[in-house]
């Protein structure tokens, strides 16, 4: 039998991420929950509103945010009904449909961007210099690119803009 240390790298890798991702998680809510957002909300309102014409096709909002095609659709049709989101037909292809940012679902973002950001800068963008920043951003997209890779899925592509 092979035995494996449990001092292996490859678990302390994987059990500090998951660390990280829930202290960050936690410290990240009570901005979400003052504006009456889950997690998932804000996931799906900041996708769309950094995407061209603050839109994106459901599949490609879906893949973007690890979301099945019922969980996606649950989300938006929550974030409709708050007349955040609005659904709207896709002029070339009938089947497909967009999930849309609303004025209102745009300013819901714009009111709970500056704490978010400030909520990132404390626990954990500030605290890594420019150069440690570059270098994880690039690591994480190599790792993001092999377990999700679906993630960019309708994303704005190099010299396009998103409008503000």
């Amino acid at each position: 039998m092979n035995v494996i240390p449990f001092d292996d790298p490859r678990l302390t890798a994987f059990g500090l991420l998951a660390e990280v991702h829930a202290g960050l998680t936690a410290r990240m809510m009570p901005a979400l929950t003052t504006a009456g957002l889950s997690e998932v909300d804000f996931g799906t309102l900041i996708r769309l509103a950094r995407s061209p014409q603050h839109s994106l096709r459901m599949g490609d909002l879906a893949a973007q945010t690890g979301l099945s095609t019922s969980g996606v659709t649950r989300v938006v049709d929550r974030l409709e009904r708050e007349g955040l989101v609005t659904r709207q037909a896709c002029a070339t292809d009938r089947r497909a449909s967009y999930a849309a940012l609303t004025d209102k679902g745009l300013e819901k973002v714009q009111e709970v961007l500056p704490q978010h950001l400030n909520d990132i800068e404390e626990s954990f963008t500030g605290l890594l210099t420019p150069k440690q920043l570059e270098s994880f951003l690039s690591t994480l997209r190599i790792i993001r690119d092999v377990v999700h890779p679906c993630a960019t899925a309708g994303a704005v592509e190099p010299g396009q803009t998103v409008r503000p």
